[in-house]
């Protein structure tokens, strides 16, 4: 157990039934298992993350922990990779999810439905509404699906949970909200077509903040926490998997295609079991390796290029601070004292018409320049960003004709990439989106 959700062993507990007690240690063990195999990718993620996105350092192994405010990017000499994983993320919501236009419509996979006049407007209205909800300030998904894009661009896997929208007293309301989890928190499993069909999500909270999600079923000992202010964050597990004993027949949890499991790992405790009519997540991967769970990013492609560069900009900065703060040489005569500021007079400085004093050459700073423009170039071509540069050209160089067809040329090439988003991220997150809608009564 981490530091951060350490107890008091003479806190209340509550006595667990061997029911409780069977989904506790199923939940450990399973969660351990999927720790192990994802170990590995931790390690590359937290070496991306050091050189791109400095913000999720130290946040891919169960236990770390990051004080509120650390800093991070003392490990970042040049920021290019940062600056082109932004770019990545905006060209993605550009051609995916524009908000300036209806960038999704609803249909019936059947020809002979669309024929008819009613179903039309119907799918019509539902297209309305659903972006109505989406794009509803409690839903928060502009914000939500850019980290998407940015979890896709720098390690190559994503995951968006959909839920109904709760207010800020934690009531559910009417509407959706949206939440892009951290890939550090999860820990995901497929089933035999390589699908995502469950997974484990740990993460932390507050005793306070653990009595508002979970009400009365929180533990005991985290309630007397509760009641004293605790600011010491614990960790709790949420896990999610299709359901052996389905039963379509019964009203209750096993009732639902999909279990829902919350735990408490800090004080190994049981809390509450629900239940999924939809797989709560849709999980995109940017390219999946054979054999692999978790996809590999953009600027996973692009990690050795991130790496030379950072070595080459400690050169860079070397040998421009030698050329603009010189290294000196002079003759070594045991008395001669140099004053190197402004206005200043040093007398035995010049002698038989030449100076005493010269400059240590520095090198060609030139070809550190062109060895840092080359890796950037591969670094904004792994992120997209050399595919959009025609739009940012002198329009008066080309066409209108030219410009169309060149962007149709980028488009080929973009063409993978947008079209994985849409069948592992967009279409699950739209069955889930339609699901609660219909729920709720909203269609």
């Amino acid at each position: 157990m981490s530091a951060a959700g350490a107890f008091d062993p003479s806190a209340k507990t509550r006595q667990q039934t061997d029911y409780e007690a069977k989904i506790v240690a199923e939940s450990n063990a399973e969660f351990a298992q999927l720790q192990t195999y994802r170990t590995i990718h931790a390690e590359q993620w937290d070496e991306i993350a050091q050189l791109a996105d400095p913000a999720s350092r130290n946040t891919f192994y169960y236990g770390n922990y990051n004080f509120p405010g650390l800093k991070k990017t003392d490990r970042q000499v040049d920021a290019s990779a940062m600056q082109a994983l932004n770019r990545f993320s905006s060209i993605l919501d550009s051609l995916l999810t524009p908000r300036n236009m209806t960038w999704e419509m609803l249909g019936s996979e059947s020809d002979y439905v669309m024929k008819n006049r009613d179903a039309r407007l119907w799918f019509e209205t539902a297209t309305r509404l659903l972006f109505k909800y989406r794009y509803a300030p409690i839903a928060n998904f502009a914000a939500q699906n850019q980290g998407i894009f940015r979890s896709l661009g720098a390690y190559g896997t994503a995951n968006m949970f959909v839920d109904q929208a709760e207010n800020e007293a934690g009531v559910k309301v009417q509407g959706l909200r949206y939440k892009a989890l951290p890939l550090g928190e999860m820990f995901l499993r497929e089933n035999h077509q390589n699908l995502i069909n469950g997974f484990c999500r740990w993460y932390r909270m507050t005793p306070m903040q653990a009595m508002q999600a979970f009400g009365g079923k929180c533990p005991p000992r985290l309630c007397e926490r509760a009641q004293k202010s605790s600011q010491m964050p614990y960790d709790f597990l949420h896990r999610v998997g299709a359901r052996k004993d389905f039963d379509p027949k019964r009203l209750d949890t096993k009732g639902k295609p999909f279990f829902s499991y919350n735990i408490c790992l800090s004080t190994n405790e049981y809390i509450s079991e629900g239940g999924y009519n939809q797989f709560p997540l849709a999980c995109s991967r940017y390219v999946q390796n054979p054999g692999e769970v978790y996809g590999f990013g953009a600027l996973g492609e692009a990690l050795p290029s991130m790496k030379t560069l950072n070595a080459i900009k400690r050169d860079f900065l070397t040998q421009g601070h030698r050329a603009a703060s010189p290294v000196y040489l002079v003759e070594d005569d045991g008395i001669m004292s140099w004053d190197f500021k402004p206005d200043a007079i040093n007398s035995g400085g010049w002698k038989d018409g030449h100076p005493t004093v010269g400059i240590l050459p520095t090198g060609q700073i030139q070809v550190s320049k062109e060895m840092m423009a080359e890796e950037k170039a591969i670094i904004d071509g792994s992120c997209l960003v050399d595919l959009f540069k025609i739009l940012l050209s002198d329009p008066k160089v080309f066409s209108a004709t030219q410009v169309v067809e060149m962007i149709s040329q980028r488009g080929i090439l973009i063409a993978p990439v947008v079209g994985r988003q849409q069948s592992e991220y967009l279409g699950p997150m739209t069955v889930r989106e339609l699901a609660l809608l219909e729920w709720m009564h909203l269609l």
